[in-house]
């Protein structure tokens, strides 16, 4: 029996959820978009140019069918999604200023993941491996994650994490929030993550708190429209946010870490700084689209070349 090739697997994979949003579109009618925090984030990665792979679990009915679609059409690894007889994970957006929704997936199928089916010998061909969304904050699939990311860390792959703050992470998530934070090696975090994570109004705070609980890790801080701090250590790096017509805010969050992932995958020999300055503008062109568009590598280079960060000791 042959032994698979590191090189015939993806350098980047993303656990955790894909799900279908239904957004109200008027007072009798309503759509639906995929979506899925850590999904979107590997469909950002393979976007831009590197081999990638969600590892999840979706339905088999019409909600799984349009996902499954999806992941083929964004290029990314099928030997990594399983699809099972269970219901689909829905998030039902009911009211969209300010969005308001709540999700439904008791015994939904991304629940039933099961890391054992995944194609042998993949985590030879990882340098890095996504973790976050709500997928963490839904049992069992949240301890099966926590295993799989603990497993990929004692085998020297790379960890990312996001927590991506929804409204069901209450007290009960900090357990989980500190076993992430702990192992990951890279943190993406936003002021609002900040703040709803740790019940503050203070996010500078939070902040603090976060990056005690593991001072080695890099800290991808996200401002918005005011930009974005690297962290590593006691340096920072800023970075502005490129002047654009926004159309769309979805998915920025997850383009920028996505795209910082790219660029330690893909531009190795760059300085932090210049991983920023990628992050940062993908965060932006994510925004040129509605729904959560992968930005282009064209899009992304040509937001670069328009703005300029600073780097700050």
């Amino acid at each position: 029996m042959n032994t698979p090739d590191s090189a015939d697997f993806p350098a980047f994979v993303a656990a955790g959820e894909a799900l279908t949003d239904l957004i109200r579109s008027g007072p009798d009618g309503w759509r639906s978009l995929v979506g899925g925090s850590t999904w979107n984030v590997a469909r950002v990665v393979a976007s831009l140019g590197v081999p990638s792979a969600f590892a999840g679990a979706v339905s088999r009915d019409v909600f799984g069918a349009q996902l499954a679609a999806a992941n083929a059409a964004a290029g990314l690894d099928g030997r990594f999604l399983q699809q099972l007889d269970k219901a689909p994970l829905l998030a039902v957006v009911h009211e969209l200023d300010p969005p308001n929704y709540f999700f439904i997936g008791d015994d939904s199928a991304d629940l039933h993941f099961d890391a054992a089916l995944l194609p042998q010998g993949w985590q030879a061909g990882a340098r890095w491996v996504h973790f976050g969304g709500i997928s963490l904050a839904r049992q069992p699939l949240a301890d099966k994650l926590l295993a799989m990311a603990e497993d990929l860390k004692r085998h020297g792959v790379s960890i990312s994490y996001d927590p991506n703050f929804r409204a069901l992470m209450d007290r009960r998530y900090d357990a989980v929030l500190q076993r992430m934070a702990a192992l990951a090696d890279l943190i993406k975090v936003s002021d609002e993550d900040l703040r709803g994570l740790f019940r503050t109004g203070d996010a500078e705070l939070a902040f603090g708190k976060l990056r005690a609980m593991n001072p080695d890790a890099i800290y991808l801080y996200t401002r918005g429209a005011d930009g974005a701090q690297l962290y590593q250590g006691a340096n920072c790096w800023k970075a502005p946010a490129p002047e654009i017509a926004v159309v769309d805010t979805v998915g920025a969050g997850d383009a920028s870490i996505g795209a910082l992932l790219y660029s330690f995958i893909g531009r190795p020999a760059e300085k932090l700084q210049s991983h920023l300055r990628f992050a940062v503008a993908a965060g932006a062109a994510a925004c040129l689209a509605p729904g959560a568009t992968p930005p282009t590598l064209q899009q992304v280079t040509n937001l670069m070349s328009s703005s300029t960060g600073k780097n700050a000791a």
